[in-house]
């Protein structure tokens, strides 16, 4: 028998992105037009289930104005530091704080959490609900696009759409220039953004993290577009390429924080050093995350809101919605987390780069 809902929270983890809030907006038309319940904003992700009193508020249709759907980032904010199970602490030890979140969500009074957020936050937040034996639906959202099960993760589009917008623009600089003009984008396991932007931008060079890059191959695709007579080349590349040794680019910040970036700078260089090509590089970082969202992420954010609301209302949980075959369905949650969502080299985007004789570092 399923129990009577009439309490549910929401919350954002993870990085930022686009779409967010159309997510948001549509699990409260939902949830309070669609049922009549009260639908709580947990502030600042799981972080505001595990302070006292919990940081969250009630949100009501008339927070809802036209606006909130076009606005980038989230309005309940986010965070993306700090695995519950092993949270780190100011005395630089790790602590077990699940059951502080668990406790939160009990202090609500809340009949069922809707979550949204990457791969990563799906494994911590599908544990929890494991462990506090609570209703769960999941959203999955990540400008990475690799989140399994589901064609398209909300935030994806919009950051593509910034990262052709960026080519659309380099391209005549670098053309008036005579220049390789290379664009870092994000793109931490898989090269989603890139070899789409690419594609779309009419780069000349995608490079992937999944494919290991060979200079050479780089360099000879350079000189080949330079002997036909064009003196200027794109090039996209992800902020996690691989040389040949299968090494990654990181970055250490002042913070003590771990991050990709800077590994355009370097092909800069080498190609420069390996062609005679006049190079400048622009990384796009946290430009793809912001900015308004573009239709499809609204659309599918919309979908998404909507039938997560209505998986609690059929009692079901542990699932996720997802965007299969130009419709939402809903998978189980325990699948998606063992699994990962990166570039198929035999797909058909592969494909496509190669046909059209962009060289993908192999």
């Amino acid at each position: 028998m399923k129990k009577e809902i009439r309490k549910i929270a929401v919350l954002t983890s993870g990085g930022d992105c686009a779409g967010l809030n159309a997510v948001i907006r549509a699990v409260v038309h939902r949830a309070v037009e669609g049922f009549g319940w009260e639908v709580l904003g947990v502030r600042n992700g799981t972080k505001g289930l595990m302070d006292r009193p919990v940081d969250c508020e009630t949100l009501t249709l008339k927070l809802f104005t036209g606006n909130i759907l076009r606005l980038g980032g989230t309005i309940l904010g986010t965070t993306n530091k700090g695995d519950p199970f092993n949270y780190p602490m100011s005395d630089g030890s790790h602590k077990d704080r699940s059951d502080e979140i668990i406790d939160g969500l009990k202090d609500l009074g809340v009949d069922a959490l809707i979550g949204i957020g990457g791969d990563g936050s799906m494994k911590i937040l599908n544990r929890l609900a494991e462990k506090g034996e609570f209703q769960f639906i999941g959203v999955p959202k990540t400008i990475d696009n690799d989140v399994a099960f589901t064609e398209f993760s909300v935030g994806f589009t919009t950051a593509v759409n910034s990262a052709v917008d960026a080519l659309d623009r380099l391209q005549p600089t670098a053309a008036s220039h005579s220049r390789v003009m290379i664009l870092e984008v994000m793109g931490r396991d898989a090269g989603h953004i890139a070899i789409h932007a690419g594609i779309a931008g009419g780069a000349d060079v995608i490079l992937i993290p999944e494919i290991p890059v060979n200079l050479d191959k780089v360099a000879e695709k350079i000189k080949a577009v330079m002997a036909s007579g064009r003196h200027h080349s794109l090039v996209v590349c992800s902020e996690a390429i691989k040389d040949e040794a299968g090494k990654t680019m990181l970055q250490n910040m002042v913070d003590g924080q771990v991050l990709y970036g800077g590994v355009g700078h370097i092909i800069g260089e080498k190609i420069h050093e390996m062609t005679g090509a006049e190079t400048r590089v622009t990384v796009l970082g946290h430009v793809q995350r912001g900015g308004q969202p573009a239709m499809r992420d609204r659309l599918i954010a919309s979908a998404f809101g909507v039938h997560a609301v209505d998986l609690i209302a059929q009692g079901k949980s542990n699932r996720m919605v997802a965007w299969q075959h130009r419709g939402v369905v809903d998978v189980p949650l325990e699948e998606v987390v063992v699994r990962y969502s990166n570039v198929d080299l035999g797909g058909t985007i592969v494909a496509t780069a190669r046909g059209l004789g962009i060289c993908l570092g192999d």
